[in-house]
């Protein structure tokens, strides 16, 4: 597997992770980024994550990463910022992170693979960004993850 292979792998975690989430929510691509042998692909949750809602949201996504044979490696209990971390079977690392403002953060890293160019994320869906541009900030209402009531 190269780097360009690698990033596509790690584009479909994403997307599948995605199409788990129900209701869906907006998201924007993060900054994608290569090191000596590896990338890591990033997207932004726009849709507003009630602090209410959460746990709703990690669970969702746990038992999605879990039922894709995910082996959960870790966790940060934190009210302020809770993450989740799992690997793959074939060593993708996966987070997602809670960050200020109730905003999630998706990150998926290759494992080290055969270096090679790689293109930006390809995924057709999510907001719009440039390369540089700040990540913006949740702005997305719905009326199941932003209520305020579990």
């Amino acid at each position: 597997m190269n780097m360009q292979e690698a990033a596509d792998r790690a584009d479909d975690i994403l997307e599948a992770t995605f199409s788990s989430i129900k209701p869906a929510v907006e998201w924007v691509h993060g900054e994608s980024t290569e090191g000596g042998c590896d990338v890591s692909r990033r997207r932004a949750v726009l849709t507003v994550i009630s602090e209410q809602r959460r746990g709703n949201f990690l669970g969702v996504v746990e038992r999605s990463w879990k039922e894709a044979g995910y082996r959960q490696i870790g966790v940060n209990a934190s009210t302020e910022s809770p993450a989740t971390y799992f690997e793959t079977a074939d060593g993708f690392r996966v987070r997602l992170l809670i960050g200020g403002g109730g905003q999630a953060f998706f990150e998926v890293a290759t494992p080290c693979v055969a270096k090679s160019h790689v293109a930006p994320p390809s995924a057709s869906v999510g907001r719009a960004s440039r390369a540089g541009e700040p990540i913006p900030r949740p702005d997305i209402r719905s009326p199941f993850w932003s209520a305020g009531a579990p």
